[in-house]
Order: structure tokens, then sequence, then C-alpha cells
């Protein structure tokens, strides 16, 4: 009895958790961002590049 108060009373486990989807969560956020982003900046990277004389 005294093993199962233990570990309902422990919360490491449960941070951990909470954690790890928050990292997960962010991460989505950025890969979708960059995503929805990196067209904008290869064009406009082709378009300062077509400024150049060759």
């Amino acid at each position: 009895m005294r093993v199962v108060r233990a570990f309902l009373a422990d919360i490491r486990g449960a941070t951990a958790i909470e954690y790890g989807l928050i990292a997960a969560l962010i991460s989505v956020a950025l890969i979708g961002g960059a995503q929805a982003i990196g067209g904008n900046i290869n064009s406009v990277l082709s378009y300062i590049a077509d400024q150049f004389p060759n």
C-alpha cells in the first residue's frame, strides 16, 4: 500500500510527459511556420539574385 501511495504522490513522470508534449507542440509550430514562410523567403532570395548582373 505504501508503494501505491508513493507512486501516486510522485509527479515527476507527469511533469516529464508535460514537458515532452510542450516540446512536441513547439516543434510542430516551428515546422509549420517554416513551411509557410519558406516559399516567400525563396522568392525574395531569387529576386535578389536576379538583380545581380551575370
